[in-house]
């Protein structure tokens, strides 16, 4: 197992369009042991320009070592931002875990063959939430390891 040092602060980006679930996922994130500096967007137009200025160096934004995506969004879906991501050389390594309401079989494909590294449904009751939220953490920043220049 890959010890990390519980005072590293680990760079999570949200992308939730509902207030309610992304407060949820926040809380979930802070109750973990792991230390995560969340930002979060509300859709994939947001995320991907955060994400392309934080490739490109502009001002003090960095990559995220965690996305956690929603799918269903407007303007701009999951499934649209994953392709996008996938397209270019340096987002395309990003980890990023869908976390969405749906269960279909079609999306849970789709996103992998995007390249997600995971497809976690969010439940409907809070406990379990928190406790997929904190099996999310535990896996990423405690079991696998991430990249050591991770800007």
């Amino acid at each position: 197992m890959i010890v990390t040092a519980l005072s590293e602060v680990f760079r999570v980006m949200l992308v939730e369009d509902d207030p309610g679930d992304a407060g949820l996922v926040r809380a979930a994130l802070a109750s973990g042991r792991f230390i995560c500096d969340v930002t979060h967007l509300v859709d994939g137009v947001e995320a991907m320009a955060a994400l392309i200025a934080a490739r490109d160096g502009v001002g003090a934004a960095r990559l995220p070592d965690l996305i956690l995506l929603d799918l269903n969004m407007p303007r701009k879906s999951g499934h649209e931002v994953l392709a996008e991501m996938k397209l270019d050389s340096v987002l395309k390594d990003v980890p990023v875990v869908v976390l969405t309401t749906s269960d279909t079989e079609r999306d849970v494909a789709t996103a992998y063959h995007s390249g997600a590294s995971g497809y976690v449904t969010k439940p409907v009751d809070v406990d379990a939430l928190f406790e997929s939220i904190r099996g999310i953490q535990e896996y990423w920043f405690g079991i696998s390891r991430l990249p050591i220049n991770r800007g």
